[in-house]
C-alpha cells in the first residue's frame, strides 16, 4: 500500500502507536475495566487507513496480545467478561485489516486513473524540442496539486518558414473538458502558425477552430469557456520577438541579472469570445539579446499568494538570481521560488515555457570553432 499522502505530517504515521499505548495504559490504570477500549479500536483502524498492511496487522497483534495479558491480570481470561472482551478486540482488529484493504483497491483504480489522465495529457502536451537553432528551450507542467496529472494550460514550440513561433495558453477549467479544448487549440496553432505570415491571422483561426468546436454548447457555456493565450514568434535568427497578447499575463526576459515584464501596449480579448467582435490588437516587437532568456508564465504564477495574500512577481523574485546557465535553470529556481513563496499548495496549475538564445561564441564553440563567448 503507497505511503501516507505527503501533504500529511509526518508524525501521523505514528497516530496509531500512541493510540494503542495509551488505550493499554488506560486499561491498566482506570478505575473500571476497559475504558481504554475506544483508543484501542480507534488505534487499529487508523493503522488500517494510514498504514501499510504489515504494519497494521502488526498493531492488531499488539492489540490483541495486550488485551488477552489484562484479561489475565484481572481474572476474566477463563469467563464470559474476557471471552467477550478478546472477541471484540479480534473484530476491532480485523476492521482495520477491512479498512487497510479497501483503500489499497481504491489505490489501486486511482493509480490506473492517474496513469491514464497521465498519458493523454503526454499525448496531448508533448515535450517541446530541446533545441532549434540557437534557441535552447525547456518546459515544465505542475498541477495545482501532486495527485492531479491532468489540466487545462498548455504550451507549444512550432518551427516555421516565418522562425520558431511559441504558444503559451491557460483554458478555463479543469479535467477532460479543459483537455478537449487544449487538444483543439494546440492542432489550430500548429496548423495555423506553419501556414499563416502574421500573428494575427495565427490567433484568429485559432479561434474560428474553438469557435466551431464550440457550437454545440450554449452562448453562456462559450463566454465562459475562453482561453488566454500568448503567441510569440522568434524572429530567423533569434534578433528579436514579436508578442501576441490575448488576455494572457506577460512574460519576462531574463538577460544577466535583470528580469523584465514585457508588457503588451493593447493586451487583446481571450480567445473563445469573438463573438463579442472587438477586433484583434497588432502584436508587439521586442529585442532578443544574446544571452537572454524569454520566460512565458501562466497565472498559476502570478496569482500564487503567500500567507500575506501578497501575489508572486517574477520581475521582483527573481531579479538578481541570474544570469542563468540555461532556460532549464530557470524554470527550476522559478517553480522552487513558487513553492517557497506559497508555503504550500497552489490553488491553480502552473506551466512554463524557457527560450534562451545562445551567444554567437557560444554557437560557434559547440560547432568546433575558436570563438568566444560574448
Amino acid at each position: 500500500m503507497p505511503r501516507p499522502s505527503p501533504q500529511w505530517p509526518r508524525y501521523v504515521e505514528f497516530a496509531p502507536t500512541v493510540l494503542v499505548a495509551a488505550g493499554l495504559l488506560w486499561d491498566v490504570f482506570s478505575p473500571a475495566d476497559y475504558w481504554g477500549d475506544p483508543m484501542l479500536i480507534a488505534a487499529s483502524v487508523t493503522a488500517g487507513a494510514l498504514l501499510s498492511l504489515r504494519h497494521t496487522l502488526a498493531i492488531g497483534a499488539v492489540i490483541i496480545v495486550g488485551v488477552f495479558a489484562l484479561t489475565v491480570k484481572d481474572g476474566t481470561a477463563d469467563n464470559s467478561v474476557g471471552h467477550l472482551e478478546l472477541v471484540n478486540t479480534v473484530f476491532a482488529a480485523l476492521m482495520g485489516v477491512g479498512v487497510n484493504r479497501v483503500i489499497a483497491r481504491h489505490g489501486r483504480h486511482l493509480d490506473v486513473v492517474r496513469t491514464v489522465a497521465e498519458a493523454a495529457q503526454r499525448a496531448v502536451l508533448p515535450a517541446p524540442p530541446q533545441r532549434i537553432g540557437p534557441l535552447t528551450i525547456a518546459a515544465r507542467y505542475q498541477a495545482a496539486q501532486s495527485e492531479a496529472r491532468i489540466g487545462g494550460d498548455a504550451y507549444a514550440v512550432q518551427r516555421t518558414p516565418f522562425g520558431v513561433r511559441l504558444l503559451i495558453a491557460d483554458v478555463r477549467g479543469k479535467g477532460l473538458g479543459a483537455v478537449s479544448a487544449v487538444s483543439v487549440l494546440l492542432g489550430a496553432f500548429r496548423e495555423a502558425a506553419e501556414q499563416e505570415p502574421d500573428l494575427t491571422t495565427v490567433a484568429d483561426r485559432m479561434e474560428h477552430a474553438l469557435l466551431r468546436e464550440s457550437e454545440q454548447t450554449s452562448e453562456e457555456d462559450r463566454l465562459e469557456g475562453f482561453i488566454t493565450a500568448l503567441i510569440c514568434e522568434v524572429l530567423p535568427g533569434g534578433s528579436g520577438l514579436r508578442l501576441l497578447d490575448c488576455g494572457h499575463p506577460a512574460p519576462y526576459l531574463c538577460h544577466g541579472g535583470a528580469v523584465r515584464a514585457l508588457e503588451s501596449r493593447d493586451p487583446g480579448l481571450p480567445l473563445g469570445i469573438g463573438t463579442l467582435g472587438a477586433a484583434r490588437t497588432a502584436p508587439d516587437d521586442w529585442p532578443f539579446p544574446a544571452g537572454s532568456t524569454l520566460l512565458l508564465i501562466t497565472d498559476g504564477v502570478t496569482e500564487a499568494r503567500n500567507e500575506a495574500g501578497t501575489f508572486y512577481d517574477p520581475a521582483v523574485q527573481l531579479a538578481g538570481r541570474g544570469p542563468f546557465r540555461d532556460p532549464e535553470e530557470l524554470i527550476d529556481v522559478l517553480v522552487r521560488e513558487v513553492e517557497r513563496w506559497t508555503g504550500g499548495p497552489r490553488d491553480d496549475d502552473m506551466a512554463v515555457l524557457a527560450v534562451g538564445r545562445q551567444g554567437d561564441g557560444r554557437r560557434k564553440l559547440r560547432s568546433g570553432g575558436t570563438g568566444t563567448d560574448r
